[in-house]
């Protein structure tokens, strides 16, 4: 007797392999620190993101002190975009490419 059909959906995830993170980019500004609005033609870009993800290789790394939902800047050259969003806003990025960790201070 086999199971009928389920209306569940089935959750897609995103993991990442190797030295890589998975990076949600910062949504990109239409405001200069001025004021002044951008058309939407012209944005300033972001190079900044949170951690969505982190490959198990890195996650084990004591030389990445890199976690989920860290604020990154990271270096956008060599970022794989993940086309699994309609925005288009998830990379995944070489640990390597990740140039600095934002820390509250204590």
């Amino acid at each position: 007797m086999s199971n009928p059909p389920s209306n569940k959906q089935v959750l897609e995830v995103v993991e990442p392999l190797g030295k890589r993170v998975l990076i949600r980019k910062d949504q990109d500004k239409k405001t200069t620190k001025s004021g002044i609005h951008l058309p939407d033609k012209i944005e300033i870009p972001t190079l900044t993101g949170r951690v969505v993800s982190i490959s198990a290789q890195v996650e084990h790394d004591i030389d990445y002190p890199i976690q989920q939902y860290d604020r990154v800047l990271f270096n956008p050259k060599e970022a794989i975009p993940v086309d699994f969003e309609g925005d288009n806003r998830l990379f995944v990025v070489p640990i390597e490419n990740i140039v600095a960790v934002f820390r509250k201070a204590d």
